[in-house]
């Protein structure tokens, strides 16, 4: 208590908190621009962090980090374009949320769990980091390719109404993710001869892509229906946020403890915690057929989990000095600029300087409520704007955003190629969340495998590793649950009217 206390007095002052206030702006301003990760917007800022007290530095990382992942949420619930990979599955209730003229509600209940879900995580990365770290460390491929299996069973319940459609989105995803270059042995697949494609396709584009250019393909072809939703949309009182979620407190922990434990395995991140704690979400639902619909559970299951996957990314960094993602890595690059060694000893050696990073994760995540808070009425004009005039804009930072992430036009292609593409798929009823899930987890899942088969020619350690054997069987469970689901699904008939939940 006394070293909590100790940081407490060396991050409470005005300059360590009007940076910290800063970070987390620009985190939310980087958020919401597709195509401008917080990998970026971190990278931006490790420059200015040089001169600064090692604290000062990476508090204003870690405003950039909360505030990044906050962001995202703001064009997913209004455009249907998530602003980040880790606020995909926003998109799936938060934006048809706002075709009905909640969109307040939406931002107000997204804003509340995205807060609550980084306290939570914020408390486990004080009290527990160094056990679940530890946990986390157990984990091989043979552990890694069961999890990412378990995520790719998802498909079965985001594929929409059919299965069938949705595991060809999803065969489709994994079978673009092949192209390029093969890690492992320098071969090259499905490259046709092109050398852009040797590198693959770069995941940014496609995600922006099949979300944003081809919902704007749909908004020009029906902007009435568009600008009428926007004209209804009015502010949620934030009081009335809070209790939408606190009377869900088992789906708001769940969510949060799913985002923390996927944001400690390293290469995972908040791309897979949001669309793996939806799908855990809307199996667990007494209505899982409203999902998708405009529900606030969907909204809650997908911003707690990317807010505290930022938190569980921290755990490993800060207790082994292991990178969760490739923004922690940056983290733990700024403390080693400053002389300072990440790992085991850090929390002995520098016990002050990393409980003010704890506090500092917390008070970013209070700025972030308050920022966005005040912003929610203006955030919410961007849905008065007229059609013809917003389309624009946001292709140009969607062509920018494409092209920042390798400057190279071929990826402004991929744009255009994929938001072709996600419009055919959505005009037909095919999945672009189980088209994408494909190409997160398809890479993941084939590196994985070909590693744990290296290592060792006997699969039975696929079933025999607990913690492999367990995630199998729940895979199998979960597949099988979707199947059931989905079956039901496409025999019940389909229901317009707004949820219950949903009319607050």
């Amino acid at each position: 208590m006394d070293l909590i206390l100790q940081s407490f007095e060396s991050i409470a002052n005005v300059q360590t908190l009007l940076i910290l206030l800063a970070g987390v702006v620009a985190g939310i301003v980087i958020g919401s621009i597709p195509g401008f990760t917080i990998t970026m917007g971190v990278a931006l800022t490790l420059p200015f962090s040089f001169g600064m007290e090692p604290l000062n530095g990476i508090a204003l990382m870690i405003g950039v980090m909360v505030g990044g992942s906050s962001g995202g949420l703001l064009p997913a619930i209004l455009l249907g374009i998530p602003g980040t990979p880790s606020a995909m599955a926003t998109t799936f209730d938060g934006y048809p949320m706002t075709r009905k003229g909640m969109a307040g509600k939406a931002l107000s209940v997204g804003l509340v769990a995205s807060t609550i879900g980084s306290l939570i995580s914020g408390v486990i990365l004080i009290f527990v980091a160094p056990v679940l770290a530890e946990f986390a460390t157990d984990f091989g491929p043979w552990e890694l390719f069961s999890l990412m299996f378990f995520g790719l069973t998802a498909i079965a319940s985001v594929g929409g109404g059919s299965l069938v459609k949705g595991l060809i989105g999803g065969v489709l995803g994994v079978a673009f993710s092949m192209v390029g270059i093969d890690l492992l042995t320098g071969t090259q697949r499905f490259t046709f001869g092109f050398v852009e494609l040797q590198g693959g396709f770069n995941f940014l584009p496609v995600l922006i892509g099949l979300f944003a250019f081809s919902q704007l393909l749909s908004d020009v072809k029906n902007p009435l229906s568009a600008e009428e939703a926007g004209n209804k949309n009015v502010a949620y009182p934030l009081i009335k946020g809070i209790m939408t979620v606190v009377r869900k407190p088992i789906a708001i922990i769940r969510a949060s403890l799913v985002g923390t434990f996927v944001g400690i395995l390293p290469g995972a991140g908040g791309s897979i915690a949001n669309v793996m704690s939806y799908d855990i979400a809307k199996k667990t639902s007494r209505n899982p057929e409203k999902f998708g619909t405009g529900v606030p559970e969907g909204v809650v299951a997908s911003e707690a989990a990317n807010n505290s996957s930022v938190g569980g990314a921290l755990v490993p960094a800060m207790a082994f000095g292991i990178p969760g993602d490739a923004t922690t890595a940056m983290v733990l690059g700024a403390l080693l600029i400053h002389g300072i060694q990440p790992g085991p000893l850090f929390l002995t050696s520098e016990p002050v300087l990393a409980y003010g990073i704890f506090i500092a994760f917390f008070i970013a995540a209070i700025f972030m409520l308050l920022v966005q808070s005040y912003g929610i009425r203006l955030f919410l004009l961007v849905n008065r704007i007229p059609q013809h005039h917003l389309v624009p804009g946001i292709l140009v930072l969607c062509a920018v955003g494409s092209f920042a992430v390798s400057n190279r036009i071929f990826d402004v292609g991929v744009l255009l190629l994929f938001g072709i593409i996600g419009y055919w798929m959505k005009k037909n009823d095919f999945s672009l969340a189980a088209f994408i899930l494909g190409i997160i987890l398809g890479p993941m899942i084939e590196t994985n495998l070909r590693q744990a088969v290296t290592i060792s020619s006997d699969l039975s350690l696929f079933i025999t590793r607990p913690i492999s054997g367990v995630l199998i069987v729940l895979s199998i469970i979960s597949l099988a649950y979707g199947i059931f689901m989905a079956v039901r699904s496409a025999k019940t008939p389909s229901h317009t009217t707004v949820p219950a939940d949903a009319q607050e």
